[in-house]
């Protein structure tokens, strides 16, 4: 089993939404960040006065897979993601060694 985790723009959270359900994902975790990477935030000016926004915010996207579909579902995430510029984010999988659904007990590929 693999944990997935995307760092993503808030807006592509929609069309990350639609295709991992279509794919058939049943389950995903998503909870805001804030950060920056090579964009390393902007400067703006309101009322006069300059200002720099250093933490840009995010949206961390969290999927749990079977080791038969991390790579389908990473795909989905990258496509889905991707606008072509500057702050589209991160991707990253993480093995995982158990995974026990706390209702039922369940344990490996049977409690995704």
């Amino acid at each position: 089993m693999k944990l997935i985790t995307a760092i993503v723009r808030p807006e592509k959270l929609d069309a990350i939404r639609e295709g991992l359900e279509s794919y058939g994902v049943q389950g995903l975790t998503v909870s805001r960040a804030n950060g920056y990477g090579r964009q390393r935030g902007y400067t703006q000016v309101y009322r006069g006065a300059e200002y720099s926004v250093d933490l840009l915010p995010k949206l961390r996207v969290e999927v749990l897979a079977a080791e038969d579909q991390s790579e389908d579902i990473l795909d989905i995430l990258i496509t889905t993601a991707n606008t072509g510029r500057a702050g589209d984010g991160k991707v990253w999988v993480i093995q995982l060694d158990e995974v026990v659904r706390v209702r039922t007990g369940e344990r490996g590929t049977a409690a995704i």
